[in-house]
């Protein structure tokens, strides 16, 4: 049978090659044994080779005939040879194409072609290989079942072995050439091979090893083709949501094998968020902050706010305020509430948020924009819309052309009506997120690392994902990293629960620049660990995690400033000529309605709380613990109904007093709005009622609930959660009746 090779090649030798160095070839190369999976047979028949190339190259007659021979072959352009190939057991003759004209061959034996193909695969012909080899694997070959190249079952080893070799060295040259998909057919065609005939566990190991760490450069490939591409990009998405899963998450600690460490992978997640639409990263992120996720929670805020104000979706842009509350307890997010607020209308939230910021240098540029008017809101107008362009949209490939516009935001029809119908200024940073995007943290889920905490003027490196120098090589990353800070135990429930004592998000929001900072403490436990030399987290301590609003998770509340005196303010005449009249006009409105309407009042007023209520509604007398579980199931009855797809709060006010009694109004009334709903189920076991001495209408109740939540959006499930909780309820006694004010 005749074989794309001549002797030359078989012994690494230039045609030109002495004797001597003829001799010391052929040495070496009889010493460099294959892989150790092959056969004897193949490795005697590729020896057999070497021996026959040796034997005519060192003849001097015989060299001089084979050279006159090889020379003809290679530079003669009017031949016309014939290769001989073997299809389903039988040799057929083709003519040569042009490219097979010039290339020398030689006749072997049958017995030998496991160890040609071997010496194809040592020289780099991996293409060769396939093509020479893949017709012995057809079922019907008769040559290969016929004992023609000796015993069928070892024969068949051997070559699925070159094959999947060949694949293996085809995928990683493929890889180096930056032909990341290309690279991965090649590889997954050989551990296809490998997994059907049930061969060389090891080799399929190796292969799959270099498929993982693959991963990341075939999901920027994939994201990165044009929209119209959508089955490469669902693929693409498919696998991002694979590591994710494999590593518990973006800031997670679970190994996906692709050889990227924490900040490498928050580094190529910053990378691959310029491939994403709005909607995809919404779609992601959201799904990824419920692990819980401080870094996803805070990309879920982006999606929703670019995705909010480019489609005039107000709701999407309050889910993006809820979201920040999240992450307000611990860190200083108080700039993009503060954005959210004024797209919402809500103008005097929005001043007051942005009077607890810490950020000096956007403070300054809102403060030089705002001279001459009461309040910084004409500055934070011109900071929204360059924040928007500048550091929001270029991260959604939708969006990265499109141009911020306030005034058609605000003078959208649709966006109006919406923002008429929200609570004047009726959600403050102190309000709770809502309750059906609530999760509890995964059991096991390690804290949010800190990777690192650059200011706004201090950009983190945008590193890129590099083909290695060697595929072969442990890691893919960009390097080596800045140490991260130390990770905390779990929060108490006095803390903000997001998963982290000192939270912050690295390189996530815009351009490599961190817009989430650690808030500073004195704790040792909440210092920066040093950076450099390895420094990595420290583990979490174990302790009891409490979940997020369900029954008993609430942020950590911080003092309620005092309610404003609400006004027109004097800036609006001014700042027509910078925003439009299609805002201004609205908040003229807005501001209108709220000088005409009573602020709320900080506690229920009279008639509510004379109101007459059903006997079984009332929890009167002196409290037992009976009472008091009484009373609780009252509340859980009261919570199902307000929260359930009826959304009847007047239950509320027979069993709650503010503050609790606002905060579920509200919930009640935005789960609503957002066509929301929730299932509640619960089993109650009081642990303990201890009376105030000095005060005989305030009592502690300190209960153990199992609460099992059913989230509803559309009507359609979205998720369920169960969560065992130690809670320690204030009750009051007014009137006689016994309600609650508050937990822990």
């Amino acid at each position: 049978m005749r074989i794309p090779l001549d002797y030359y090649r078989i012994l690494g030798l230039p045609i030109q090659a002495p004797a001597e160095q003829l001799k010391q070839a052929h040495h070496d190369r009889t010493l460099q044994l294959p892989r150790r999976e092959y056969s004897e047979t193949a490795v005697e028949a590729r020896r057999a080779l070497l021996d026959e190339g040796y034997a005519v190259l060192s003849n001097p007659a015989q060299r001089q005939a084979y050279d006159a021979r090889f020379l003809t072959t290679a530079y003669d352009p009017d031949l016309n040879l014939t290769v001989e190939e073997i299809s389903e057991g039988a040799a057929v003759h083709r003519p040569e194409t042009a490219s097979e004209t010039h290339t020398p061959h030689i006749d072997i034996a049958e017995k030998h072609l496991i160890g040609a193909l071997l010496i194809l695969q040592e020289l780099g012909e991996y293409e060769l290989v396939l093509k020479v080899g893949r017709p012995y694997l057809s079922s019907g070959n008769a040559s290969l079942k016929t004992g023609q190249f000796g015993d069928p079952k070892v024969a068949l080893a051997d070559i699925v072995l070159t094959i999947a070799l060949a694949c293996l060295e085809l995928g990683r040259e493929q890889w180096q050439q930056g032909q990341y998909e290309t690279a991965a057919e090649a590889l997954e065609t050989g551990q296809e091979l490998l997994l059907r005939e049930g061969l060389f566990a090891g080799v399929r190991g190796e292969i799959q090893s270099d498929l993982l760490r693959l991963r990341p450069y075939r999901i920027l490939e994939l994201l990165s083709q044009p929209n119209e591409n959508h089955l490469d990009r669902k693929k693409g998405i498919t696998l991002l949501q694979d590591m994710l899963r494999e590593r518990n998450g973006i800031d997670g600690n679970g190994d996906d094998q692709s050889g990227l460490s924490i900040d490498d992978f928050l580094r190529f997640v910053q990378q691959l968020r310029d491939y994403l639409t709005a909607e995809e990263q919404q779609v992601l992120f959201e799904e990824e902050a419920k692990r819980p996720s401080a870094v996803a929670t805070y990309l879920a805020v982006y999606a929703l706010l670019a995705r909010g104000f480019a489609e005039h979706q107000p709701a999407l842009i309050r889910r993006a305020k809820h979201m920040l509350m999240k992450l307000g307890g611990r860190q200083d997010v108080h700039l993009e509430q503060a954005v959210c607020a004024l797209l919402l209308g809500q103008t005097e939230e929005a001043s007051r948020v942005l009077e607890l910021s810490q950020e000096h240098e956007p403070l300054a540029f809102i403060r030089e924009q705002s001279q001459g008017a009461p309040d910084l809101l004409p500055g934070l107008c011109l900071y929204a819309e360059r924040w928007l362009q500048e550091e929001v949209f270029p991260h959604f490939r939708d969006l990265v052309t499109r141009r911020v516009s306030l005034k058609d935001y605000f003078a959208d029809g649709q966006v109006q009506g919406y923002l008429e119908e929200l609570p004047t200024e009726g959600e403050s940073l102190n309000a709770p997120a809502p309750l059906w995007n609530a999760k509890a943290p995964a059991a096991g889920h390690s804290p949010a690392p800190s990777a690192m905490v650059p200011t706004r003027s201090q950009p983190l490196p945008n590193a890129r994902l590099h083909p290695p120098v060697d595929p072969g090589h442990n890691g893919v990353g960009t390097g080596a990293a800045a140490g991260l800070v130390g990770r905390s135990s779990f929060e108490t429930e006095e803390e903000s629960l997001i998963g982290s004592s000192d939270l912050a998000i690295a390189g996530m929001a815009a351009g490599g620049t961190a817009l989430v900072r650690p808030r500073t403490s004195a704790h040792p436990d909440e210092r920066p660990a040093a950076t450099g030399g390895g420094s990595g987290p420290r583990p979490p301590r174990a302790k009891r995690e409490v979940p997020v609003h369900g029954e008993g998770g609430q942020p950590r509340r911080i003092g309620k400033p005092k309610p404003r005196k609400k006004r027109i303010p004097a800036w609006l005449p001014w700042a027509i000529g910078l925003v439009g009249v299609g805002l201004l006009g609205f908040l003229v409105s807005r501001l209108s309605r709220q000088t005409v309407q009573a602020p709320p009042s900080p506690t229920p007023s009279v008639s509510i709380a004379a109101a007459p209520s059903p006997t079984a509604g009332i929890v009167q007398g002196d409290l037992t613990p009976e009472t008091a579980k009484q009373l609780l199931e009252l509340w859980f009855t009261a919570k199902r109904a307000a929260m359930g797809p009826g959304y009847a709060a007047d239950q509320l006010s027979q069993v709650l007093v503010d503050p609790k009694l606002s905060e579920w109004q509200r919930e009640a009334a935005a789960a609503q709005r957002d066509a929301a709903h929730v299932e509640y189920e619960h089993a109650v076991q009081i642990e303990n009622v201890e009376m105030n001495a000095s005060d005989p209408n305030t009592a502690i109740v300190t209960a153990n609930v199992r609460e099992f939540r059913k989230y509803y959006q559309n009507n359609q499930l979205a998720e369920s959660q169960t969560d065992d909780l130690r809670l320690r309820y204030t009750l009051v006694r007014q009137d006689n009746q016994w309600r609650i004010s508050n937990w822990q």
